[in-house]
């Protein structure tokens, strides 16, 4: 199943089915283009990951870490599908980063690896824009990772069934393909990655952890279009904008 959070035309907020290319809830159908999408999931928090592709590390002259790297977006972060991101003026470089994101389906706490895939929800896409300007400058990476928006993620939450071990992670920017690969190059696995978070976190119904970037980052600009494609997903897609 591939779960979507929509506005309807009423105005009211809705939680249904994407199906068939249609918008389901309550025996009604829409057409993506008459509802207005929203992001899958209202996450307390993004627990995120970095450095979880050795590819990546490489780009960005780091050390493959020997625990998950693990920091903080706050909900101010998120957007939803088809938004128009707007950026931080006047920065040298602020990335893309194509991220499988996994999001959980009830509180939890202290969860075995083995256990792992029984607190998640599903899977859905994320682009980790990243601030390197500032990021490079500080430790706890506020600036450089939790400025609003900067975490659109959707369009759907896709049931685990659906997303294969292997499934190939895609961004294009005006569809010049950017970065590819698969959820199969991960250093840290996902239930490796819940049991270390939860070691620390509660982790609530609807976060969000995102599970790293591979090698292929680079600079948006003004009026680019990005699509995140993860198979078994679908495309997450949105504009950008520079003041």
């Amino acid at each position: 199943m591939h779960r979507v959070r929509f506005r309807d035309p009423a105005g009211s907020v809705r939680t249904g089915e994407w199906r068939d290319g249609e918008l389901r809830f309550g025996g009604d159908s829409y057409a993506p283009e008459e509802v207005e999408l929203l992001a899958p999931t209202e996450p307390t928090k993004v627990v995120c990951v970095g450095l979880n592709y050795a590819d990546h590390a490489a780009e960005r002259n780091k050390d493959v870490p020997t625990r998950p790297l693990l920091f903080l977006k706050p909900p101010n972060t998120v957007a939803s599908h088809g938004d128009t991101i707007t950026l931080p003026a006047g920065k040298e470089r602020i990335d893309h980063e194509a991220e499988l994101g996994v999001v959980i389906g009830e509180q939890c706490r202290n969860v075995a690896e083995e256990d792992a895939m029984d607190v998640v929800d599903g899977f859905t896409c994320v682009n980790d824009i990243s601030n390197r300007d500032d990021q490079d400058l500080e430790q706890n990476w506020v600036r450089g990772k939790a400025f609003d928006n900067s975490c659109p993620l959707g369009p759907v939450v896709a049931s685990p069934e659906n997303v294969p071990e292997d499934a190939r992670v895609q961004l294009r920017v005006n569809g010049e393909v950017r970065q590819e690969s698969s959820r199969d190059q991960f250093i840290f696995s996902v239930p490796e990655l819940i049991a270390e978070i939860t070691t620390y976190l509660t982790l609530e119904p609807g976060d969000v952890v995102i599970t790293g970037t591979p090698s292929g980052v680079a600079p948006l600009e003004d009026g680019d279009t990005v699509e995140v494609e993860i198979e078994g997903i679908g495309t997450l897609e949105h504009d950008v904008r520079i003041p």
